[in-house]
């Protein structure tokens, strides 16, 4: 099958595209440019695809770009599956909220991941915001990124055997300490 390229790179579009090559230090992008400057010089199809790992469709799609729009029709502008639902301003108030009240005080005994529903935690965030905001990410990602915009870090959980009995071990340790 033959396919006939509509339009061609000119030797200063070229010039243009190995500069940005040689320049850029993002390498999805060097990947576009490459692609695209070699689909401007009559590399096969089968070939670009093969040294890229890129389908045929997307780097006609970039071509098309280039000829439209120049370099900047490279820089990629996906949002992604969660781009952001809250604004700066409810994640601030998310924030406020999260340092105020603890799960427990939220959902009483059915706060999800700790034991006393002391601390915060995905399940237990996941539904805050979906009480507070009405609003539900498709990702665990999306809330430890919120939890980490809140200012709040990471933790190991303890373990905790909610069959344990704190008197039982009180009493336990009164006895150690006797001996």
């Amino acid at each position: 099958m033959a396919n006939k390229r509509k339009q061609l790179l000119s030797p200063e579009a070229d010039k243009q595209l190995l500069l940005a090559f040689t320049e850029c230090k993002d390498g999805e992008m060097r990947t576009r440019i490459q692609a695209v400057r070699l689909y401007g010089s009559e590399v096969p199809v089968k070939e670009i695809t093969h040294l890229t790992g890129m389908p045929r469709r997307t780097i006609i799609r970039w071509y098309g770009r280039y000829l439209k729009q120049g370099l900047s029709g490279f820089v990629d502008n996906r949002q992604g599956g969660n781009h952001q639902y809250l604004t700066d301003e409810q994640i601030q108030e998310l924030a406020l909220k999260l340092h105020q009240y603890r799960p427990v005080d939220l959902f009483g005994r059915e706060a999800v991941a700790t034991a006393d529903g002391l601390h915060w935690c995905v399940p237990d965030l996941r539904r805050a915001i979906k009480q507070w905001y009405g609003i539900e990410y498709k990702r665990d990602a999306s809330y430890r990124q919120l939890f980490q915009k809140c200012g709040f870090s990471w933790q190991r959980t303890a373990k905790v055997y909610r069959s344990r009995s704190e008197a039982k071990v009180a009493e336990f340790e009164e006895q150690l300490e006797k001996k």
